[in-house]
């Protein structure tokens, strides 16, 4: 069966157990993903980067002398499937810790179940709401849409672009976005002269692209969103010729938003995790080993695609997940969440995360590099 058209059926397979190990039982780890539907670019990379890093794992012995079970489940990018599946993975599948929500809002459909569940839960979804307020057994591995505003309202304000128009998602990730952006941009002395918001959905965003060029003094515009949005956005801008600097957030930072837009992206500007430029940055950057590392592997176990800094969220997840069970000494879900919170230092893609009792989010305004995009590539701009 082909598992990328099989969406809310389970899709990766249950690591078996070898013979030799059967009298352990296998850590299980439960993720909800959306490997299909209009979050497919950042979901089906982490799908894929599951699949060959719990492979590595179990070849390399496993955690704490057990092989590692994961069970991945594609909500299809709807709420709804999400909060099924996660139910399944705590009652039926008995998980030891969920990963997943590839956005924002099946991050957040779910929050509240894992709470009741006491069970250790590690978010792959950009909404700042995910991790404040802080939820006892919520963790955020992505930066926040609230890091992104600042980093691009930085951006625009070091430029003298001060007077913006802002297009948004109306749900989710956008609107989480948009209303930070809002609450954040009188204090970078910048004026949003226009606000303009669509749906995931839409076909075609000219009507609001059209008030945008409407509105005089505007200096640049800013599209807060995910999935395959923000890429009909930037299609209908070139089709009209509308000549503004062009931002984006870091929900787009994937290979798969290059190629649908192809070249109406150059130019473009946006926040975006290390991976995204990784052979650009210093030899001295603490992330460079592994982000260079991840890399090679991603792209040699899924040629001829690139590596992005979506899946590296995944493996974030996973990797801390797996430091955490070490720590702990156990899969008990009240220490195994202790141990997440007590993390500290922790070099990986996304960044270097710092959690603690009153930040589950982990990450500073240094996780971000601020790119362009030329000739369909990233290229990294100075700070």
């Amino acid at each position: 069966m082909n598992w990328k058209h099989a969406a809310g059926i389970c899709l990766s397979v249950m690591m078996s157990v070898t013979a030799a190990n059967a009298a352990e039982p296998p850590i299980k780890i439960g993720a909800f993903l959306s490997v299909t539907g209009q979050m497919s670019p950042m979901g089906d990379p982490q799908k894929r980067t599951f699949d060959f890093m719990v492979e590595k794992i179990n070849a390399q012995g496993g955690v704490l002398g057990r092989k590692i079970e994961m069970i991945v489940y594609d909500d299809a990018s709807e709420p709804e499937k999400a909060t099924t599946f996660v139910k399944r993975l705590i009652e039926n599948d008995k998980v030891d810790l969920i990963i997943g929500g590839s956005g924002t809002p099946t991050s957040m459909s779910v929050l509240q179940l894992m709470e009741r569940a006491e069970m250790p839960y590690m978010s792959l979804g950009g909404g700042t709401a995910i991790g404040d307020p802080v939820r006892k057994w919520t963790f955020k591995f992505p930066q926040s849409d609230r890091l992104a505003a600042e980093k691009v309202l930085t951006d625009l304000k070091k430029r003298g672009l001060t007077k913006i128009a802002l297009l948004s998602e109306n749900v989710g990730f956008g609107k989480s976005g948009h209303d930070q952006t809002v609450k954040l941009a009188p204090k970078f002395g910048i004026e949003i002269l226009i606000d303009e918001v669509y749906s995931p959905k839409d076909p075609d965003v000219t009507p609001q692209l059209t008030k945008i060029r409407g509105t005089a003094g505007v200096q640049a515009l800013f599209i807060f969103g995910t999935g395959t949005g923000p890429a009909v956005a930037t299609k209908n801008i070139k089709q009209m010729g509308l000549n503004l600097p062009l931002y984006q957030s870091h929900g787009v930072a994937s290979k798969e938003f290059l190629r649908l837009v192809g070249p109406a992206a150059d130019g473009t500007r946006l926040p975006a995790g290390a991976q995204a430029v990784a052979d650009q940055l210093p030899a001295n950057d603490r992330q460079k080993k592994i982000v260079m590392d991840f890399k090679k592997e991603y792209e040699e176990r899924n040629k001829p695609l690139e590596v992005s800094p979506l899946p590296g969220h995944g493996l974030d997840a996973l990797l801390m997940a797996v430091d955490a069970f070490k720590r702990a000494g156990t899969t008990d879900k009240a220490k195994v969440r202790d141990a997440i919170e007590q993390t500290k230092d922790f070099v990986a893609t996304t960044g270097i995360y710092n959690y603690s009792p009153t930040d589950h989010m982990g990450l500073g305004l240094e996780s971000f590099k601020m790119v362009e995009i030329k000739n369909g590539d990233w290229v990294l701009l100075a700070d």
